[in-house]
């Protein structure tokens, strides 16, 4: 009687067969699969390199492969249920080894994923972006085009010459400027022609007004970092004079160091009367009336690194504006960990001072005027500012950085 016993099946295990079984013919129909000498990817038979060409490949790849997953996986929960675990590990490690060889679908559409914000740049966009050093942006207007011209006359370099400062130097230089609230303008078509004869506008997706700056100025950031993959992102001004060597040699000193906001910090008042400029409606936000702005950069001229440029374009659209758009700029930052550098070489007076600088070896980042928010009559003077506080022809193209 105990011999014939040892010889029957339990029940339990003519049940546990019977569900493998099944498991195991639902995955095998018309499911044989080979690995092709020509590719290295799994492709079932029938299905030849030509066929899948025509029929968008990569696609249908990935999701073969999510399905070949999801089979090994039913069958993995059904005979879970009823068989030990001693019985499947065999099982286990065959998914586990069929999940490190073929890549997740969702993981590999991450794209642009940030080192310190954990966050998808531009989540389904497959632009490669460029390696740079800087891209500096000039905030111009519409009826700035003399401003332009006298910028083009002497610090930036204009043609080949640009070009060849992004190829070789890694440094982009471009006048920022959105679009009219009118489609299609004659002020848009204007700077259309510009564009066009000199190459050197960066257009944004922004709607151009002086009550604007700050929305401009996330706008400025977030396609930049879209564009240019830079360790520096800078805005000046379109009537301070550069030295873009000086500049570049100077945020050469911070590229180990990871959040950097480089510029003149200042603290001034908060402006609550109306009709006065610079007056900050939500000036309740900062406390009693004649308390001061905590410190932020002078909105002349500033550079921020990589990471900051990145948390402004994933975070623009909670981002607070107020009137003014450097402070706008000091409140992103006040709550984050993020090193202030107070350099007064970006913020230099313009002749005698920058002058007497340059004559001593000490040349200045930029100069401009703090009576005019810039230099005084920009058009008429830049050309004479350049002449005495310019710094050497070979400083740019001899920079290290």
């Amino acid at each position: 009687m105990k011999n014939r016993n040892r010889g029957k099946v339990s029940p339990e295990w003519i049940v546990i067969l019977c569900i493998f079984s099944f498991a195991l013919g639902t995955f095998l129909s018309n499911r044989i699969w080979v690995v092709p000498e020509s590719e290295d990817q799994i492709m079932p038979i029938g299905r030849r390199p030509e066929i899948l060409a025509a029929n968008s490949g990569d696609c249908a790849t990935e999701k073969d492969k999510e399905e070949l997953i999801g089979e090994f996986s039913k069958a993995h929960e059904a005979i879970d249920c009823v068989i030990p675990w001693r019985h499947v590990r065999s099982l286990d490690s065959s998914i586990a080894k069929l999940r490190m060889e073929l890549p997740s679908t969702k993981n590999s559409r991450k794209i642009g994923k940030f080192e310190n914000f954990s966050t998808i740049l531009h989540p389904g966009s497959n632009e490669t972006r460029k390696k740079t050093f800087m891209v500096i942006g000039i905030n111009t207007a519409f009826s700035s085009r003399k401003r332009r011209d006298s910028v083009r006359e002497t610090w930036m370099p204009q043609g080949k010459s640009l070009l060849q400062l992004e190829e070789e130097k890694g440094i982009v230089v471009r006048f920022m400027i959105g679009h009219s609230a009118t489609s299609n303008s004659i002020l848009d078509r204007a700077i259309d022609s510009e564009d066009s004869q000199h190459k050197d506008f960066l257009r944004l997706e922004h709607i151009e007004g002086y009550h604007e700056l700050s929305a401009k100025t996330k706008a400025f950031f977030s396609t930049a970092v879209e564009k240019w993959d830079a360790e520096f992102y800078v805005k000046v001004d379109d009537d301070v004079h550069v030295n873009l060597g000086t500049l570049a040699a100077t945020l050469a000193r911070y590229r180990s160091k990871p959040r950097i906001y480089i510029g003149c910090m200042k603290s001034g008042p908060v402006l609550h009367q109306k009709n006065v400029k610079y007056h900050e409606p939500e000036y309740w936000k900062f406390g009693e009336e004649g308390n001061k702005y905590f410190r932020h950069a002078s909105g002349q001229i500033y550079a921020i690194s990589k990471d900051l440029a990145k948390y402004i374009s994933i975070n623009q659209p909670i981002l607070h504006k107020f009137a003014n758009e450097d402070v706008s700029l000091g409140a992103w930052f006040i709550g984050l960990e993020v090193e202030h550098i107070d350099d007064r070489n970006m913020c230099c007076g313009t002749p005698p001072q920058c002058e007497w600088k340059a004559q001593a070896g000490n040349v200045c980042v930029a100069s401009f005027d703090w009576t005019c928010s810039g230099i005084c009559k920009s058009v008429e003077r830049m050309k004479d500012v350049h002449a005495k506080c310019g710094e050497d022809a070979a400083t740019l193209w001899n920079a290290l950085i």
